[in-house]
């Protein structure tokens, strides 16, 4: 198919334009609307006890939510890649359950399982153990949401290795860790970084599964995304809900900066 000069011309402005829409102007608009009031205005704005207990609050769930889908996302990766089981297919669906499920649907489940009445709420409630409207509640619901993303970055890298280099090494006496950690550790270490930098940017943004399970009292299980909320909702606080969501949008752009640059450097290694 020949296309001419100003068909080109044409799909890329509008291209342009369609991410102008949708993406550029509301942030454009929001970086407007936070710094409109001077640089000052804004960080006592996000420095608030409210603003630094959300962003607190989110950094902890990330350092609890990573480490678990990096460890659990390497097995279940393993087992798909590796495994030849009944149900295999079975399991590669239900690590997909959250791309199709609605992160509200996750919250109500939630609140089903370990709220006061729930299959295991009772039993959580009489041992002092508060998951529903506490941090461990928001943990599994942002765990839940982010749980693809470490098996689907690193299970194609599986498969295209193979299993050769492991055999290998299996055969000159190497243990199952030693294997891993010298063999495919090594080479499975850029789809685990992109992974892990997905379930970052997923775990800071998360809000419908979150907003069910947590009290939203500030300073006590109130995220970033759910300060955000309050205050434009709740509070009618416009200004102060444009400077947290610049703060979170901040972080993802850091995120987004950051797998850029091991992208390039992986390109180059």
């Amino acid at each position: 198919m020949i296309v001419t000069r100003g068909w080109r011309y044409a799909l890329r402005f509008t291209a342009l334009g369609y991410l102008a829409v949708l993406v550029l102007m509301p942030i454009a608009m929001i970086l407007y609307r936070s710094f409109e009031n001077g640089i000052l205005a804004f960080w006592e704005s996000i420095t608030t006890p409210a603003a630094i207990s959300a962003l607190n609050l989110s950094l902890l769930i990330v350092a609890i939510v990573v480490p678990v889908n990096v460890i659990f996302g390497i097995l279940t990766a393993l087992a798909l890649a590796r495994g030849r089981f009944p149900g295999r297919r079975l399991l590669e669906a239900v690590v997909d359950i959250p791309f199709a499920v609605s992160p509200v649907v996750v919250g109500v489940a939630l609140i089903t399982l370990w709220g006061v009445g729930g299959w295991f709420g009772t039993f959580v409630e009489n041992i002092g153990i508060r998951v529903i409207f506490g941090i461990p509640g928001m943990v599994l619901a942002t765990i839940f949401v982010t749980l693809p993303f470490v098996v689907r970055e690193v299970e194609p890298v599986l498969r295209e290795i193979g299993e050769e280099q492991e055999q290998a090494a299996a055969t000159l006496g190497a243990n199952a860790w030693q294997t891993f950690s010298r063999i495919t550790l090594p080479a499975i270490r850029w789809g685990l970084t992109y992974g892990v930098i997905l379930t970052v940017a997923r775990a800071l943004g998360e809000f419908g599964a979150v907003l069910f399970v947590s009290s939203g009292f500030a300073g006590v299980s109130q995220t970033l995304t759910l300060l955000v909320h309050a205050r434009y909702i709740d509070d009618h606080n416009t200004y102060g809900a444009y400077t947290a969501a610049t703060l979170l949008m901040m972080l993802a752009i850091l995120t987004l900066l950051l797998m850029t640059v091991l992208d390039r450097k992986r390109s180059t290694t």
